[in-house]
């Protein structure tokens, strides 16, 4: 497990050497938002490819760079792309950008993804803010050996998903009149979507 922390800080010490800036916040930016990143201004560029470890993303309309640079004041680290479990990789390989960003510094993470919704009284296209997660990809990326410099061998998740940041999106969407639902997301691991029987069985 040596050799992941020594990844980590590889891939870490090539962006550090390329940034402007200390990055505050960390984007992940899942399918239909990736135009977001064209609005960072001042910005640096890097292909996962060049990034030592990083695995490449291999699906449509995820282009698989870091944009870097500053957006609304805050200097920020944009995931243009990610990589999926469906995609071959392990957990491990996942969330091995999170890692990276960790050791970069950067404490506050803001994902967005796209999903169906399985409550009906949504509507296709609403935006849904996560209070909470369940996994169901039978899959975890702690499992292994643990590694203390990244965490501790049993984490609590009662607040994954953080208060104060979940208010602060509430709160600006009702600023801005935009329609927002709260919910769980259940993880699968792809890439088959649901059967009838699953979804029903999720739905409740």
């Amino acid at each position: 497990m040596e050799n992941m922390l020594s990844k980590i800080n590889e891939a870490a010490a090539y962006i550090r050497d390329q940034l402007q800036s200390q990055p505050q916040i960390g984007l992940i930016l899942g399918s239909g938002l990736g135009v977001m990143a064209d609005e960072v201004i001042e910005s640096i560029v890097i292909p996962y490819e060049q990034i030592p470890h990083f695995p490449v993303s291999t699906v449509e309309g995820h282009s698989g760079e870091l944009v870097i640079g500053q957006l609304e004041g805050k200097t920020v680290l944009v995931m243009k792309g990610r990589f999926h479990y469906y995609e071959g990789y392990s957990m491990k390989e996942v969330v091995f950008p999170v890692y990276v960003m960790k050791q970069l510094g950067i404490q506050t993470l803001l994902v967005t993804n796209a999903a169906g919704g399985m409550n009906r009284s949504f509507a296709a296209g609403d935006l849904m803010l996560i209070t909470d997660h369940i996994n169901n990809t039978g899959s975890n990326p702690l499992m292994g050996a643990n590694i203390p410099e990244l965490g501790p061998r049993f984490p609590d998740m009662s607040q994954a998903y953080n208060r104060e940041l979940r208010a602060i999106v509430a709160s600006k969407a009702e600023e801005l009149d935009i329609k927002l639902q709260q919910g769980v997301y259940v993880s699968i691991s792809g890439p088959t979507y649901c059967t009838p029987a699953e979804l029903s069985m999720m739905a409740g």
